[in-house]
Order: C-alpha cells, then sequence, then structure tokens
C-alpha cells in the first residue's frame, strides 16, 4: 500500500509561487511515476505535471509549462511542484497520485492519491 500526503498549499497573490510537496511512504522510492493534477469547483480534474521513475522525463500540461516545475527526490520519499507566475485560473486543489504508466495524463491510470492541497490565488 502506497500512502501520499501534499502539503505546501495556501493563499498567494496572482504572480507568486509556492511550492507543492508530496510524501510518499509505503513502497514508492522509484518504484512509481508519478503525477500532479488539480480540480477547481465544479471542474474535472485535469493533469498538471508528471515526472518518470528516476526524474529523468517531465511532461506538463500546456497550461502550465514554463511556469510550473516537478520534481522528485527519491531519497526522501518526495515529490515537489513548484509554482511560479501564479494565475487566478490556478485557483484547485492540488493532488498528487502515483502510477505504472510515466508520463500519464489519465487520472484513472493512477493508482495511489494525496488528500490534496488547497491552493488559491487571489488576483
Amino acid at each position: 500500500q502506497v500512502q501520499l500526503v501534499e502539503s505546501g498549499g495556501g493563499l498567494v497573490q496572482a504572480g507568486g509561487s509556492l511550492r507543492l510537496s508530496c510524501a510518499t511512504s509505503g513502497r514508492t522510492g522509484s518504484t512509481y511515476a508519478m503525477g500532479w493534477f488539480r480540480q477547481a469547483p465544479g471542474k474535472e480534474r485535469e493533469f498538471v505535471a508528471a515526472i518518470s521513475r528516476i526524474g529523468i522525463s517531465t511532461y506538463y500540461s500546456d497550461s502550465v509549462k514554463g511556469r510550473f516545475t516537478i520534481s522528485r527526490d527519491n531519497a526522501k520519499n518526495t515529490v515537489y511542484l513548484q509554482l511560479t507566475s501564479l494565475k487566478p485560473e490556478d485557483t484547485a486543489v492540488y493532488y498528487c497520485a502515483a502510477g505504472r504508466n510515466v508520463g500519464s495524463a489519465r487520472p484513472n491510470e493512477y493508482d495511489y492519491w494525496g488528500q490534496g492541497t488547497q491552493v488559491t490565488v487571489s488576483s
């Protein structure tokens, strides 16, 4: 069993930055590809970024490319999402997920999910 716990969300002004963390426990390390998704009220869960098992390959949605950076530290069993140049439309609950398919943008291809952390960007 894998447990994922996100942290680092909060309220920030437009143009600001945040760093989200996803601490993993259980059989993690380099076993799983990792992804970040987000869900705004009334909207479907949306792919944000993904990273391969040892962090060589990264993938981003067009809406965050160039502003967000995903990384991982397998020694610490932690995945990060650095958010910069934040916009009000980035407001959502951000979830990390662990899965077998590297770089997948499909939520149903991830096996484990965290509880989410709220990011609110004010204009």
